[in-house]
Order: C-alpha cells, then sequence, then structure tokens
C-alpha cells in the first residue's frame, strides 16, 4: 500500500522546552525598551562649567535689598520707594558701586517682578549680584518643598 496512512507511532515524545517562542517575546521587548528608554529621559544638551572656586567670605556689612510679596522694597530694614532704590543704595554703599548687592525675594514674588529689581539694579550701576536663597539643610521642611509644575501654590 503505497501512500497510505500508517497506524505505527515512529514519532519519540519530546519532552524539551521550545524557546523559540520565549525568543521572540525578549526580542519584541527589547526592542520596546531600546525606543521608550530615550524618550524617558530629559536630555536637555548643556555645557556645564567646572567651578573650583571656594565659598566666598561674608563681608561685615552686607548690603540687603528686599523684595516682599507685594512688591515693595527694602534696603536693609528701611523701606524704600522704588524710585527712591539708587539713593538708598548709594547712601547704603557710600557710593562705592564695586560692593556686592544681596537681592532677596518672597517666594511669592513673581520672575518677571524679580528681573524688574535686578534691571533698575544694573541701571543704577551696581552690577554685581547676588541672590539669596536658603540652604536646603537649614530650610524648613516646608520651605524646602518644591510645588510640581502647574500645581497651584
Amino acid at each position: 500500500m503505497a501512500g497510505g496512512i500508517r497506524d505505527t507511532d515512529d514519532l519519540a515524545d519530546n519532552h524539551e522546552i521550545n524557546v523559540t517562542p520565549f525568543i521572540d517575546v525578549m526580542l519584541v521587548l527589547l526592542i520596546i525598551f531600546m525606543v521608550a528608554a530615550p524618550l524617558a529621559t530629559v536630555d536637555v544638551n548643556v555645557d556645564l562649567p567646572v567651578s573650583n572656586a571656594t565659598q566666598a567670605e561674608r563681608p561685615e556689612q552686607p548690603v540687603y535689598v528686599s523684595v516682599r510679596p507685594d512688591l515693595s522694597l527694602a534696603v536693609g530694614d528701611d523701606d524704600v520707594a522704588p524710585g527712591a532704590l539708587a539713593a538708598a543704595l548709594t547712601a547704603a554703599t557710600g557710593g562705592d558701586r564695586e560692593q556686592r548687592i544681596f537681592l532677596r525675594a518672597d517666594r511669592a514674588v513673581a520672575y518677571g517682578d524679580l528681573m524688574g529689581v535686578m534691571n533698575t539694579l544694573r541701571d543704577t550701576g551696581y552690577l554685581k549680584i547676588a541672590l539669596v536663597g536658603l540652604d536646603a539643610v537649614q530650610a524648613p521642611p516646608e520651605a524646602a518643598a518644591v510645588p510640581a509644575a502647574g500645581a497651584a501654590p
């Protein structure tokens, strides 16, 4: 009987694991991770300079310019009208335009308003401006917390 179906079972049972589907799944996962990994990282090309400067010593009589939440200004402990900032700084520094001005602002002050005060300082001739902030170690826990982007303060 040529071409007939044989009833005998010549094939032996194969007890080995078929790894082909396992390899296919691993290759698909590898491709997914290769595509998703660059998308998950923030990639901003910034060439940061290396600083080996030591911490500058604080002057004995620093000149502080403070910006309050209502945008009122103070030089040291004295309130100053926005138009009188130049005269108050000249009196506080003795006319020394090379003296560093320490600028501190309340957290509620908008960035544009702070830049306006910095522009006023620059127009007055004070180019050495230091921004004052709290150290993360010394700050109270509620001050160290940074609100999430888009979150209401």
